[in-house]
């Protein structure tokens, strides 16, 4: 049976044992190392929830604050939501964000840290996630038709892979 590390050095998922099963990977043997995991994402929405939002107008609250405390939150939750991903001890998470007045579109940047065997690649793309889920909820009374898109890793570094850098 190959162990999972066998299989990532051949481009393999690893997520599987040699049958095809389901397995969460072992990471006992691997040795601590810091890895920090950067994601974005956008949500795009009308003129109006924009306004709000940027304002701080929004009956609900503080939007992006309330966001950024959501997406801290989800990103220490990853093993809850997510059916193999190991629970982890995580260092520093921040979220960021940014308006785009162009196309009333708010950019949502997650960094989420570790010193530890696996990398935080899952909790900071879900940061960005539960962030933009909390801001539609936030505006959802202004804008129904608000789009949430473009998650994706941006940057990791750490662990046996190294460095990923999005092109």
């Amino acid at each position: 049976m190959m162990s999972s590390e066998e299989k990532t050095d051949q481009g393999e998922l690893t997520h599987f044992d040699s049958q095809g099963n389901a397995i969460m990977v072992d990471v006992g043997g691997k040795k601590d190392s810091v890895r920090v995991a950067d994601a974005a994402g956008w949500i795009r929405m009308s003129p109006q929830a924009f306004e709000k939002a940027k304002s701080g107008t929004v009956a609900k609250g503080d939007v992006l604050g309330i966001a950024r405390v959501a997406g801290i939150m989800a990103a220490k939750k990853v093993d809850s939501l997510i059916p193999l991903c190991h629970p982890l001890l995580i260092n520093k998470v921040s979220l960021d964000f940014s308006f785009r007045d162009e196309d009333y579109t708010i950019e949502i940047f997650a960094t989420v840290g570790i010193s530890g065997k696996t990398g935080v690649e899952m909790e900071a793309l879900t940061a960005v996630s539960v962030a933009a889920l909390t801001i539609y909820d936030m505006c959802k009374a202004v804008d129904k038709s608000m789009v949430i898109g473009d998650i994706r890793l941006i940057k990791k570094t750490g662990g046996k892979s190294g460095t990923y850098i999005r092109s």
